[in-house]
């Protein structure tokens, strides 16, 4: 979806018509990232459904100087800064990361790949934020270093120090449980 694609809004395409294209394409992007940032469920939910309301509010301000899909993850950020900014979170302590109980695996296969998964995903969330979110931005979400550092406010040294350190933390934890 590309900047054109928003512009063709002026040209009598239904808002709502674009509001719920952009969630088809881009809500688990959305989602995934709000929970990524918060380690919550339930906060992923409401910032995720809170991103699409501000992107409705204001889709006619898009300017298109990065893409669709930057866009909506800056403001995705934005909300979780302003969630841990207000005084609601300050009194919370908020309590680790729920594991899902799954059923039981179909093949042996299948079952150790979601287990290195799980310990990937795991580790990664152990991270320093800073990292994570870099790491996050250019591995799943496929973002360059240019757009992650718009995004993040940082220069783009700034992003590859961190995404190289980032790597080199999960790797060595990989090691390091791996030996034990």
């Amino acid at each position: 979806m590309a900047f054109e694609y928003l512009k063709s809004i002026s040209g009598g395409m239904d808002k709502n018509a674009v509001l719920e294209e952009l969630m088809h394409v881009y809500g688990d992007d959305v989602w995934h990232y709000a929970f990524f940032l918060t380690r919550r469920k339930e906060l992923a939910d409401d910032i995720a459904q809170e991103v699409f309301v501000k992107v409705y509010e204001r889709l006619y301000s898009f300017r298109g100087e990065a893409t669709v899909k930057t866009w909506l993850l800056a403001i995705t950020r934005n909300l979780v800064k302003d969630h841990w900014r207000s005084a609601w979170m300050r009194r919370v302590i908020p309590f680790g990361l729920r594991r899902r109980a799954d059923g039981g695996p179909s093949a042996e296969a299948e079952a150790m790949g979601r287990f290195v998964a799980e310990e990937v995903w795991r580790i990664v969330l152990e991270l320093p934020r800073k990292l994570r979110e870099v790491l996050l931005l250019h591995a799943h979400h496929q973002l360059t270093h240019t757009e992650i550092a718009r995004l993040l406010s940082l220069s783009e040294g700034t992003v590859k120090s961190r995404l190289h350190r980032a790597r080199a933390k999960v790797t060595q934890r990989l090691n390091e449980e791996g030996a034990q």
